[in-house]
């Protein structure tokens, strides 16, 4: 009998802990779900709250011209112009360092990308003479510089995000800096315009805001080529390291850093939308249009050669899934000359 009860009463022991246990558990993860969950909800919080503030329309209202009518992330195929302003006033105003234009179709759920040369030799409706497309903002701000990519490429440029680039380092650096692959050593002046102010050195590195800015701007030892590619593999690093479940935490900061250095004419409900290409971050199509350097009076410009360049064109009106529109303006001559 005493044996009896001695054995219940370590039974009993064994359920009290179990149920202990259990119940630590089921806390822990409830505070886990909350503290998750409110972070969640309030990182969309201040998403919502930021693309609010900075939200910009175009001129000429939603709808390119190069389109029927207007499109949205969640259903059509669309393009998103990234626009990088070399801004020292705060108003995001001056000529683009960085112009990047990217291609979404939603069917295959792929994403293409064209790094377009700032010096290249456009173009730019208004002006007299061919001239640098990244001046295009400087004449006409955001709206002059989309009817200039649009009419060079052939295709609607539906969405733009401007950033400056005391925003691209303030990110970096609220993310703990980037890791990137450097394929030579190099100095290069800093955000203030002090000569040989940053030293990167080759290989594997973690760059902080300063030094990724000079690694994306610097053409000393190759060309606006692999220039627009290493602007591309520092955003892949930001991407990946701004998507680790550790740096919720710091999404506060980086919001309230955009929100004084980005326009864009995209909504919160556009940005959710986009979400659903997150599976192909990994793959995306890099392209580039050929061309060759060039001075005219002095001044260096790239000159785009013309076959590279309707190679794109056609590139990207497929992925856009949209008419050329030299065959549709063919197309209606055809039809008034039949009737």
């Amino acid at each position: 009998m005493t044996q009896l009860r001695t054995q219940m009463k370590q039974e009993k022991k064994k359920k009290s802990t179990f149920r202990r246990f259990m119940k630590i558990t089921v806390i822990t993860m409830l505070l886990l779900i909350i503290t998750v969950g409110a972070g969640f909800a309030y990182v969309t919080y201040k998403v919502h709250d930021v693309t609010s503030t900075t939200n910009q329309e175009l001129d000429r209202g939603d709808r390119s011209e190069y389109r029927v009518e207007a499109v949205s992330p969640d259903k059509d195929n669309i393009s998103i112009l990234f626009l990088g302003v070399d801004d020292r006033n705060g108003d995001l105003s001056g000529r683009t360092d960085a112009m990047v234009l990217a291609t979404f179709n939603q069917e295959e759920g792929t994403v293409k990308m064209l790094n377009i040369p700032r010096d290249s030799r456009v173009d730019i409706p208004g002006r007299q003479n061919l001239d640098k497309i990244n001046h295009a903002h400087a004449y006409g701000g955001v709206d002059l510089t989309v009817e200039t990519v649009e009419n060079l490429l052939d295709i609607p440029v539906d969405y733009f995000v401007t950033l400056d680039f005391t925003a691209f380092m303030e990110v970096i650096d609220t993310f703990g800096g980037v890791e990137v692959d450097v394929p030579f050593t190099f100095s290069e002046m800093n955000s203030r315009d002090q000569a040989n102010a940053i030293t990167v050195n080759e290989g594997l590195q973690k760059l902080d805001g300063e030094e990724a800015l000079a690694f994306v701007r610097t053409r000393r030892n190759d060309n606006d080529l692999q220039r627009g590619e290493r602007q591309k593999q520092v955003l892949e690093a930001l991407i990946k390291e701004a998507a680790s479940l550790s740096s919720i935490t710091r999404f506060s900061s980086v919001m309230d850093s955009i929100e004084d250095h980005m326009r864009t004419n995209l909504s919160f409900g556009n940005i959710v939308s986009l979400h659903s290409y997150s599976s192909g971050l990994d793959e995306i199509d890099s392209l580039s249009i050929d061309g060759s350097d060039s001075r005219i009076n002095g001044i260096y410009y790239y000159d785009l050669n013309p076959e590279s360049k309707e190679e794109i064109s056609s590139k990207l009106r497929s992925h856009l899934d949209v008419e050329d529109s030299k065959d549709d303006e063919t197309s209606l001559t055809e039809n008034i000359e039949t009737n």
